[in-house]
């Protein structure tokens, strides 16, 4: 949220003061307006519109401190006499656009005294005009140009904006704005609107229609000589394949934002050949930490390579747990294709469904992107056609303020996040012998944490949470893909959580399902309840508070899941990952 960015000066007059209480001058030719977004005591901006005859200039200032990329400075100038409102918009690179357009003239007013009121999209608008002022000034002029000084304007009974000041000056501190630039461009409203939002989001473009597939050479990088992972001497912005095509990695430079950015990462899926729904995740690799090994040494050599688990069953699970030596990769999306999207939409032409192109993605990350930096992103999907998927990745940042806050003593801002995985059964390299998460049918999975009350500059622990994706998998009528299990998550031999993945809501992806299986009684398998997953969606973690295990010593946290027996060669499994998020 916005903070209270500045202060016209001169400005003595309270917040609790009510619009009425200000006088207007004859002369009058400058109107400073408080504009609140949640009250009158936060989130509060200035509005100055300053007038010369019929036409008023409405100028929102510059905020102090440094701005954000993309911040653009807005001007916009009313000639009441001609009724057209110009806006120009410019760049600290020297663009300019401008925007010609007129006061709304198809909204139905309702008038008492001198209390004007509308609606527009089921909102109630209010605006309170002091009609015996001999001028015209408004600083909202799109919702027209109403007679008189506005003093007020609420929405659906809350004040957003009220008349501080008027007053007499004798020479304006905006006539720099009274020219256009050369560069000026003509555009619609709509056209600067969508232009001044586009500059101000941040986006890292991390894969760009890559295939994902089986039957491609393995990339590979030599260890360093002096004994360094081999993740330090991966090329940047450079997409290597690993398990035989069905894993591309890319090393990136994710933007160093502050914290007040939200992050989101956008997924587009095309079947590329490939007909059937495949599990899918992206996922961090840090490239540098506390640790002597990641996740990229099995990527990169063999899932063998990776500290191994051996369950009850006897069967080895390569690289699933963090430990002191070694940290499991970040989940930060698991999705599901569905049957064959792209591909075979014109097979399936005449079914009597206008199949969608692609399968899209999209899920806020904020909470996992302050493992950014230098960072190995990579996407799976699990296939073993030749064509595969197309895949699209995106992370998309978008501001909350205009300005950034000046770093710490450390180099960091508050408040401060701290990212640690802590397990992660999603095989990624199922395609490179990495085993399945179906340790639990006969064991649980069992990681040590630690969080720390205070950290090194005395900062007190804000929360701690788990960041927790659970998928089931067994793709027969008794597989738990389609039977409810209860996941079970105990601290120190403690029940902490319960939670049971469960999605019913899977027949409204059925447009993106063209080769999905279809039955005797109308339904098609896209249709069909499963754990945590629908075929074309994207599967939403869930949290779980960590907080009062918040002392600083270490406390053993397992998760257990009743996992179905196998039946006849087929096997139930589960993909659950956990991230400890620890904000101070």
């Amino acid at each position: 949220m916005r903070r209270l960015l500045f202060m016209v000066c001169g400005l003595l007059l309270s917040l609790s003061a009510t619009a009425q209480q200000v006088k207007i001058p004859k002369d009058a030719n400058r109107f400073t307006y408080w504009q609140f977004e949640y009250g009158e005591k936060t989130d509060t901006t200035v509005i100055t519109v300053e007038r010369v005859g019929d036409v008023i200039t409405i100028i929102t200032p510059k905020p102090q401190g440094k701005l954000i990329q993309g911040y653009c400075q807005t001007v916009t100038s009313v000639d009441y006499a001609a009724d057209s409102i110009t806006v120009t918009a410019s760049y600290d690179d020297s663009s300019y656009y401008y925007r010609t357009g007129f006061s709304r003239s198809d909204l139905e007013w309702k008038k008492e005294g001198g209390v004007w009121q509308t609606s527009i999209n089921s909102n109630t608008l209010i605006f309170e005009m002091d009609e015996r002022a001999p001028v015209n000034v408004t600083p909202l002029p799109y919702y027209g140009l109403n007679k008189g000084v506005l003093r007020s304007f609420t929405r659906n009974g809350q004040l957003r904006l009220k008349l501080a000041k008027a007053e007499k000056v004798k020479k304006s501190e905006y006539s720099e704005y009274s020219e256009y630039s050369d560069n000026s461009v003509r555009l619609t409203p709509r056209e600067l609107d969508r232009i001044m939002k586009e500059r101000l989001v941040v986006t890292t473009r991390i894969f760009d229609h890559e295939q994902i597939c089986w039957g491609k050479e393995n990339d590979h990088i030599e260890r360093e000589r002096n004994g360094w992972p081999s993740s330090y001497m991966v090329p940047m912005d450079t997409v290597l394949h690993y398990a035989g095509g069905t894993v591309i990695l890319k090393r990136v430079q994710l933007p160093a934002l502050p914290p007040h950015y939200q992050h989101f990462i956008e997924v587009h899926q095309q079947s590329n050949g490939d007909a059937y729904d495949r599990t899918g995740s992206i996922f961090f690799i840090q490239t540098q930490g506390p640790v002597a090994h990641n996740f990229f040494d099995g990527v990169n050599w063999h899932p063998d390579s990776l500290p191994t688990l051996v369950g009850r069953d006897g069967q080895r699970y390569q690289g699933i747990v963090t430990d002191e030596n070694y940290w499991a990769p970040v989940e930060v999306m698991r999705f599901f294709t569905p049957f064959g999207v792209g591909k075979f939409n014109e097979r399936m032409k005449d079914f009597g469904i206008d199949w969608r192109n692609e399968a899209y993605y999209r899920q806020e990350i904020t909470d996992v992107y302050r493992c950014g930096g230098d960072v190995i992103i990579g996407a799976w999907i699990g296939n073993y056609d030749a064509g595969g998927h197309l895949l699209t990745v995106d992370i998309k940042s978008y501001p909350n303020e205009y300005t950034n806050p000046e770093r710490d003593v450390m180099g960091g801002w508050k408040p401060y996040r701290q990212v640690h995985p802590l397990f992660n059964t999603c095989n990624v390299l199922e395609m490179a012998g990495q085993n399945y998460g179906k340790l639990f049918g006969s064991d649980s999975l069992t990681v040590s944490f630690r969080i720390q009350p205070r950290i090194y500059n005395g900062d007190t622990l804000r929360s701690a949470r788990l960041r927790y994706i659970s998928t089931g998998h067994g793709g027969w009528g008794e597989g738990d893909e389609f039977v409810p299990k209860t996941n079970t998550i105990f601290i120190d031999g403690k029940v902490a959580f319960m939670y049971t993945p469960w999605r019913q809501d899977c027949g409204c992806y059925r447009d993106l399902n063209p080769v999905s299986g279809n039955f005797w009684n109308g339904l098609s398998s896209s249709d069909f309840s499963r754990s945590g997953w629908c075929p074309g969606t994207a599967t939403q973690p869930v949290y779980f508070d960590l907080t009062p295990w918040a002392d600083g010593k270490e406390h053993i946290l397992t998760v257990a899941i009743p996992q179905g027996k196998p039946v006849e060669g087929m096997f139930s499994h589960w993909a659950v990952s956990g991230v400890l998020i620890i904000d101070y």
